[in-house]
């Protein structure tokens, strides 16, 4: 018998306990236990993450699975690491070793959707765009739209905290999510929140669930705001010879008081990755690309307001997109930029620092010098509106010295950002990547806070072990 083949038996002997409990509650087909099939669940996209191997894989359909799951691990006292689609960038959806590895993909059902509430209540395993396209039938929005938003599931964006391009006018995930219903470790069901417009109720503990990793406990139901369906947007593209003017354009376009419903930079070694992916005919003799939407009953009147801020602050080029579709074409060069970064050299490291927007220059500026340093392409790409700013390290992972440059570049990035008054995640999350900088950005104090938190909802320490702290 192989090395390999021993060690899958050991795995299968010392699983059987726990996969004969987790059947005794689950159908068959949702209790994996192959070892082949559950290594695809050990990670989600961060690099440099360490990454343990399941026991098993669950796949639950209903709240009262999810709740034998809990119950179970509890009494056998096992790890468990919630899971969306794995689209995260920070490793808080990786596997430890001998976890059961909780996927609640199979759980992706509209409930109900309210035009006169507002409200849209979902199973935590709808499809970002899933949910979009079906309250847009009834003339409502969903404004949290992060990149991977044709494949990221609410139950991960509400995980997470996630953005999207949208959030410089209509704010974050956290914004929208009303209540929950959360499994919580020892398979007791609370409610939170409420459907209302208002509600003060004692603490807020449906904004401590939101961005909570899945160290708190399991949501299995949310209750999410809508807002009427805004019209069409129009987008600007304006070029820019240098990072330090586009960001000084920012600054301008924000203070002048205008409310784009997107303001997004992407920088010159962002914009020639998205050109030698798709071929998009981007400006590659422009230093910084920024792109502004309006989705006003006016919106050509928006942008050439904007246009011109954008020339005072030395733009050599605005171009407003004419029609709905030009203006699709500039937001999916946009939306594919961590993608065509990872293209360059195999592997990224994609930072999330968030700083004040009047920082951002000294930010984009800081980076450069880092990249020039470490001798590493760190493309730029950010939601400039409101501050939040992916510098992207792209870098050969089978090559150690240039992965170590990685590192220090990525960590110097984070220090810079704090040292400008940000922060070290603005909507990726802590995960495994961050760790150490959580408890740099928030200190001992606030550290010690956290995990009395944590010890309330998990005292036994099972939900999702060694993520944020």
């Amino acid at each position: 018998m192989s090395r390999i083949e021993a060690r899958r038996d050991e795995d299968t002997v010392a699983a059987g306990p726990l996969v004969d409990r987790l059947l005794g509650g689950l159908p068959p087909e949702a209790v994996l236990t192959d070892p082949d099939v559950t290594a695809s669940y050990a990670h989600d996209m961060a690099s440099f993450c360490p990454a343990g191997r399941p026991a098993v894989v669950v796949l639950p359909r209903t709240v009262d699975q999810v709740r034998h799951v809990m119950r179970t691990a509890t009494e056998l006292r096992v790890p468990v690491v919630p899971q969306g689609a794995r689209t995260g960038l920070s490793g808080a959806a990786n596997a430890t070793d001998g976890c059961v590895v909780l996927s609640l993909t199979k759980m992706d059902r509209i409930l109900e959707i309210s035009p006169v509430d507002r409200i849209a209540v979902v199973e935590p395993g709808v499809v970002n765009a899933a949910l979009s396209r079906a309250v847009g039938e009834h003339g409502l929005y969903y404004p949290p739209d992060p990149s991977s938003w044709e494949t990221c599931t609410i139950g991960g964006n509400i995980g997470t905290a996630s953005g999207g391009l949208c959030c410089v006018k209509y704010g974050v995930t956290a914004d929208y999510v009303l209540g929950l219903d959360v499994v919580l470790a020892d398979g007791r069901l609370m409610s939170t929140g409420r459907r209302t417009a208002k509600g003060v109720a004692g603490y807020d503990l449906t904004r401590l669930f939101v961005g909570s990793e899945g160290s708190l406990g399991i949501v299995v139901r949310a209750v999410l705001a809508l807002r009427p369906k805004p019209p069409g947007q129009l987008v600007l593209a304006a070029e820019f010879s240098s990072s330090a003017a586009a960001c000084d354009a920012v600054c301008r376009v924000m203070a002048g008081g205008h409310v784009p419903s997107l303001l997004e930079l992407m920088d010159r070694t962002t914009v020639k990755a998205v050109n030698d992916m798709a071929r998009m005919g981007l400006p590659e003799s422009t230093e910084a690309l920024l792109l502004a939407a309006f989705d006003t009953t006016d919106p050509a009147a928006d942008l050439a307001a904007v246009g011109a801020l954008c020339e005072e602050a030395g733009a050599t080029r605005v171009v407003p997109a004419e029609d709905a579709a030009e203006s699709e074409l500039l937001l999916q060069a946009r939306r594919m930029s961590l993608v065509a970064l990872e293209a360059v050299k195999g592997t990224t490291m994609i930072d999330d620092v968030c700083v004040p927007r009047s920082k951002l220059g000294e930010f984009v500026d800081g980076v450069e010098r880092i990249s020039e340093k470490h001798r590493l392409t760190i493309g730029v790409v950010s939601h400039a509106g409101d501050g939040n700013t992916h510098p992207t390290v792209c870098f050969d992972a089978t090559d150690p010295e240039e992965s170590r440059r990685a590192r220090e570049s990525f960590d110097e990035i984070m220090a810079l950002g704090l040292e400008l008054g940000g922060t070290i995640t603005g909507e990726h999350g802590v995960g495994v990547l961050k760790k150490e900088w959580l408890a740099r950005e928030i200190g001992p104090v606030g550290l010690e806070m956290q995990r009395a938190v944590k010890q309330v909802f998990d005292p036994l320490g099972i939900l999702n072990p060694s993520k944020l702290f």
